[in-house]
């Protein structure tokens, strides 16, 4: 793998990371504000995991999947995070060739799964809302790890592809990427080659991945809301709707940024906001998901409040 990826006589062996700024004084202000988001992010989703396994109220389809966004999300951050706040307070912020090539797989595996599994969640809802009494018999625990794997399989393939097309061109200097991680935009900027396929690979892959799933989300909720409307009690249209509101807001969130990103020629792209919308969809995406579903969730806050009954009492 390695003579592969080398294989057009990249002469690099490390890339410097150009991050936010050069101010020290500022790099320590962000420092302490992406090391509290990163927490929170570790802690937010490890509790969600948490209470999920746990309670058994909690073991259904809907939680399953959403236990598999929080493992992602944790995942997707510490891709990232950890080297950004190194490099923040220290002055060597390098990181190898193939340290590069493999942040930036992990990333993109993680992301594109991430990006089915919404899809995935939408149809979960649409089962659950339009035809509740066989919600238990069509969305069995098969299935659902059928689903997972489905989304898995996506995002370990079409990382590949992205990866290896971005890596096999030369990059023979300079070496400095000016984001503050190995994502293809900011990389494919080196490269001693035209970049007009691999923009057009991007697009491709960005539509199969993006908007695609993203297609299907809206598919999935016009026939939500139209069974939603049908419904007389007022009590219950709100109740589906609070049901579909946590899921559309994270969805918005990751979908349209990504698509920005990844959808556009490289020509138009600018630094600084790239690292803006890579912030979006990596961090602030990931730190905001557990708060979104805990907090509009009411199995989520009764299992939370158990949880910590059952510490104090015991």
């Amino acid at each position: 793998m390695q003579d592969f990826l080398w294989g057009n006589h990249s002469s690099l062996t490390e890339f410097i990371l150009l991050g936010f700024s050069r101010n020290a004084e500022i790099n320590v202000i962000l420092f302490n504000v992406f090391l509290f988001l990163y927490l929170i992010t570790l802690l937010g989703n490890g509790l969600i995991i948490t209470l999920i396994h746990i309670d058994s109220h909690l073991h259904t389809p809907m939680y399953f999947f959403l236990s598999v966004l929080s493992i992602l999300d944790m995942s997707y951050v510490t891709t990232t995070v950890p080297q950004m706040l190194v490099h923040l307070v220290c002055k060597k912020k390098t990181i190898s060739y193939f340290g590069c090539v493999a942040q930036m797989y992990i990333f993109l595996m993680l992301g594109i799964t991430e990006s089915w599994l919404f899809a995935i969640m939408a149809y979960d809802r649409y089962v659950a809302i339009c035809h509740p009494l066989r919600y238990k018999v069509i969305m069995n625990s098969l299935l659902c790890r059928l689903m997972v794997a489905f989304c898995g399989f996506w995002g370990i393939s079409c990382a590949l592809i992205y990866t290896v097309s971005a890596m096999i061109l030369p990059y023979c200097g300079p070496n400095e990427i000016n984001h503050f991680f190995c994502e293809v935009p900011a990389v494919l900027k080196l490269a001693c080659a035209d970049t007009s396929l691999n923009d057009q690979v991007d697009f491709i892959l960005g539509f199969i991945l993006l908007l695609v799933p993203l297609s299907l989300i809206i598919i999935v909720y016009i026939n939500i809301f139209v069974a939603v409307l049908r419904i007389r009690s007022t009590q219950g249209r709100l109740k589906a709707f609070s049901t579909c509101a946590s899921h559309i807001t994270v969805v918005t969130m990751f979908s349209i940024p990504c698509m920005v990103m990844y959808m556009r020629p490289g020509s138009e792209a600018s630094p600084e906001e790239d690292k803006k919308l890579a912030l979006f969809y990596n961090v602030i995406s990931a730190f905001l998901n557990p708060i979104i579903y805990s907090l509009r969730n009411k199995d989520v806050k009764r299992a939370f409040l158990k949880m910590m009954l059952h510490g104090i009492l015991w």
